[in-house]
This record gives C-alpha cells, sequence and structure tokens, in this order.
C-alpha cells in the first residue's frame, strides 16, 4: 500500500548541468603535457589557443565544446584566450617548452606547464 506522507523511491531526475559534468570528465581525461615543438602543425593552421593561467584549461574546454558564446566571446574580450602569437610560438619553441593540452576540435587549446604545476 502506498502511504502517500512516506517519500517514494523514484528515478533520479538528470539535472541541466548532469551533461556539462559529463563532458568535464572526458576532457579532463584527454588533457596531456606535451612538448611545444609537437602543435607547429596546429599553430601554423592557426588551431592553438592560449588559455590564460587563471584560467582552468578544462573548464575553458568544456565551455567551448558546450558552445557556450556568450562566456568564451567574454574571454576573447578579457584577453584571457587567445590564438598564440608569434613571438610566443618563438619563444615557447627556443625553450622546448612543455604544455598543457586539450582538443576541442578544431581548436587545440594550450597552457604552460612547468614541473611545479603537478
Amino acid at each position: 500500500m502506498n502511504d502517500p506522507t512516506i517519500p517514494q523511491k523514484s528515478q533520479p531526475v538528470p539535472l541541466p548541468d548532469e551533461p556539462l559534468a559529463t563532458l568535464r570528465l572526458e576532457l579532463n581525461a584527454q588533457t596531456a603535457v606535451i612538448p611545444w615543438q609537437e602543435l607547429q602543425r596546429y599553430f601554423a593552421a592557426g588551431s592553438v589557443i592560449q588559455v590564460a593561467l587563471e584560467l582552468d584549461l578544462v573548464d575553458v574546454a568544456c565551455q567551448m565544446a558546450a558552445d557556450n558564446k556568450a562566456q568564451v566571446a567574454s574571454w576573447l574580450e578579457e584577453g584571457a584566450i587567445a590564438a598564440v602569437g608569434d613571438q610566443l610560438a618563438r619563444d615557447w619553441l627556443a625553450l622546448d617548452a612543455l604544455v598543457w593540452s586539450v582538443v576541442v576540435k578544431p581548436w587545440v587549446l594550450v597552457q604552460p606547464w612547468s614541473p611545479a604545476c603537478d
């Protein structure tokens, strides 16, 4: 007998941000430290985006993958994300730099990496 005063078990209702949380987990698993030199062809194609250190690389990737145009536009306007410039690319190449990276097609998002980051 169902007593209306006793809570009944039900299926969980998916939260609106649940797909975003799943996407975040997937993107986090796909991040990697990679030598800048290995990204040269993507840089030459204009596909590499630098993410400011104050931002979380995976959060930015998530918003881009979710097509959050307002947030991405805001970051672009602030300069928090931008195409990697020629001088920075040369500097990273000369330093044999390592970068955190994650792919959100057609973009490769990067942040500088150092052992102190771990």
